[in-house]
């Protein structure tokens, strides 16, 4: 089942514990971003299956990065990563297109169950 997957966030700390939580299950991850910009260019070079995509970076933040990645590939599959408190962009984000979210700081089975429901 090694899904590719690229976790974007601007903390090291976020995209290490993300990281953790999926290749312990099986899942690949393919690469890093910490900020909007460099995950659109990411998703353009390694075409993942799935990108977790926090909310707040700087450079360009989560949402406009899901935009942009949604107009190349209306197919993509993005979960977006928030802390408590950021509703109103959570539901900026669904509206944009995301697949569905989870909320930091992370439950690994919350995690899982986010990223097989939006594979399959």
């Amino acid at each position: 089942m090694s899904n590719n997957i690229l976790v974007v966030d601007d903390a090291a700390f976020m995209r290490m514990m993300i990281k953790d939580i999926l290749t312990k299950n099986g899942y690949n991850v393919v690469g890093e971003a910490e900020n909007g910009q460099q995950a659109v260019e990411k998703y353009a070079e390694l075409n993942p299956d799935l990108v977790t995509m926090d909310i707040t970076m700087p450079e360009m933040d989560g949402i406009t990065a899901l935009k942009t990645i949604k107009q190349t590939n209306p197919d993509a599959k993005i979960l977006m990563c928030s802390a408590m408190g950021q509703q109103a962009m959570v539901i900026d984000a669904i509206q944009a297109g995301a697949k569905d979210f989870i909320v930091k700081p992370f439950q690994a089975d919350r995690v899982l169950e986010a990223i097989q429901k939006a594979l399959s």
